[in-house]
């Protein structure tokens, strides 16, 4: 009797406990979602040059903004250049856009200007009313 005792006491239990499972799950689950927006700031990227069609657009229907290296912003309408201010600029091209809501808007800005003064202009520029904005850029040579 002795003997059928100890098997009833090493019959093999069929339950697993899934607790630490869960608990690794989840710490892993946290250091993801810490991680991941970390990745994808501050990455280096070296972007490509291509050449691009021209715009086929008449010189009175085009708006260009641009900005140069001294961070000194200008607008060109049908060939009339201007230095100006960024709020002077956003009130003459909420007038031309009222006068002529089909006029392409595009920005031209010095390769050595800083990119935040750029995405300012287009900030003002969309703010002005134009719904879409355009960048000018050189051909390339190859």
């Amino acid at each position: 009797m002795a003997r059928s005792n100890r098997r009833n006491k090493r019959k093999p239990m069929a339950e697993i406990n899934v607790v630490p499972y869960i608990d690794v799950m989840l710490v892993l689950l946290v250091i993801f979602m810490i991680t991941a927006p970390m990745l994808t700031q501050g990455v280096d990227v070296d972007l490509p040059s291509a050449s691009a069609a021209p715009i086929q657009d008449t010189e009175a229907d085009v708006l260009i903004a641009s900005v140069d290296a001294k961070g000194l912003f200008y607008i060109d309408i049908g060939g009339e250049q201007e230095s100006i201010s960024l709020a002077q600029l956003q009130d003459r091209v909420k007038k031309v856009l009222n006068q002529n809501p089909k006029m392409s808007v595009l920005v031209r800005g010095d390769k050595n200007v800083p990119y935040g003064d750029v995405i300012g202009l287009m900030v003002t520029l969309q703010a002005a009313g134009a719904p879409k904005v355009g960048l000018v850029t050189e051909p390339d040579d190859n």
